[in-house]
């Protein structure tokens, strides 16, 4: 009989997993003793840190996407559709198109997270941000015409994809600004939730000088309620005013129906054992990525590395075997620091992260990386 591995999300934890296992049980697919399908509900792939770099011209949005067609090993069966339902007692899914249900021996769930600015009132009337190629575009249009007044970073979403994309918007935006001699007339100020510039201790206590340093101004304990888009402000729970003239923000993100649906987490995120990553709410079934609630960022390089544990533990799942491969929580973040420079962070479950002095070097080696990049959605790096 058959065993069926169900991927849903084509994105860098659907992909990385899809590829890694196809090549660990090669044998096995072509004895027809296992198949993997890999669904995801479009036709191209998308490798979203692109996005941070096309406010300021260094990049469009179709440098993101590549057809995941040319990236999934021909091994794997690839559908285009979206998954509906997930039912885990019958272990199948179930699609918006007019296929069946699908079954599934094994499903790992890797749909990402969703970007929801109409979460807080007026942050969609009022507000920019990079997550997503149209928000990217209309962002690089808004700073391109932005010639004096207040930018004001604001991070209103927690958790949320990539955790330092909040840090790195305002120093490159300061570097982008000083190249045109516009600094002068543009006041800079960045705002976090907690007490702190971030909430990693070690990153916050490394950027809080550099953001001094730059004449950036750090708000804090600044948890944004509703935005005016009139009068261009931002109120907050603790019941502060700030006003701006360009406001970009990290919105609000949401999980997946389809998870709460099924029970997998009341949240939208799934509930599951970080070092399986196993859900805690059905067998047979799995998450990686930003769907996964783990006690980790929402990185991409946490997908990477969470899904090549993954495979090897699926590889011993469907030859019969028992699982020992498990996940540590390893993650690495590129940090750009603006003035083409850039730092990192790694770290994992037990180990704390230390931000290295930043470098040409290391951004010169973020850029390079991400042209790379697609040779790790096909598993080969």
């Amino acid at each position: 009989m058959t065993e069926r591995v169900v991927i849903v999300g084509g994105g860098t934890a659907g992909s990385v997993l899809a590829n890694t296992l196809a090549d660990e049980v090669v044998a096995e697919i072509d004895a027809g003793d296992v198949e993997i399908v890999l669904v995801n509900d479009s036709e191209e792939h998308v490798y979203k840190p692109t996005w941070l770099y096309v406010p300021f011209g260094e990049k469009t949005p179709a440098d993101a996407k590549r057809p995941l067609s040319d990236l999934i090993d021909g091994r794997v069966d690839l559908v285009i559709d979206r998954v509906s339902a997930v039912d885990t007692d019958a272990e199948t899914v179930s699609f918006d198109g007019s296929r069946d249900d699908l079954p599934y021996d094994q499903l790992v769930l890797a749909m990402g997270a969703q970007v929801t600015p109409e979460e807080t009132p007026g942050l969609a009337e009022g507000g920019h941000h990079f997550y997503g190629p149209e928000a990217t575009a209309e962002l690089r249009e808004a700073l391109a015409e932005f010639t004096e007044g207040h930018l004001v970073m604001s991070i209103v979403g927690v958790p949320h994809m990539c955790p330092v994309a909040p840090l790195e918007f305002p120093l490159m935006a300061d570097t982008w600004l000083r190249e045109r001699g516009l600094r002068e007339d543009i006041d800079i100020t960045y705002t976090y939730p907690i007490n702190r510039a971030h909430g990693i201790e070690s990153v916050a206590e490394w950027v809080g000088p550099l953001m001094e340093e730059r004449d950036i101004t750090v708000e804090t304990f600044f948890n944004p309620e509703r935005v005016d888009p009139d009068d261009q402000t931002v109120h907050t729970v603790e019941g502060r005013k700030l006003s701006y003239d360009l406001l970009v923000s990290i919105p609000p993100h949401d999980g997946s129906d389809v998870v709460r649906d099924a029970g997998l987490g009341d949240d939208g995120w799934v509930d599951v054992d970080p070092a399986t990553l196993e859900a805690t709410n059905a067998k047979n079934v799995y998450a990686l990525g930003d769907i996964a609630d783990l006690p980790t960022s929402k990185a991409g390089s946490a997908a990477h590395y969470a899904a090549t544990s993954l495979a090897d533990r699926l590889a011993s799942v469907v030859r019969g075997e028992r699982p020992t491969a498990e996940y540590d929580g390893k993650t690495v973040c590129f940090i750009e620091s603006g003035e083409d420079e850039a730092t990192y962070i790694a770290f994992d479950y037990e180990e704390e992260p230390t931000p290295k002095p930043p470098s040409k070097l290391i951004h010169w080696s973020k850029l390079g990386y991400n042209q790379s990049y697609w040779l790790t959605a096909r598993g080969v790096l």
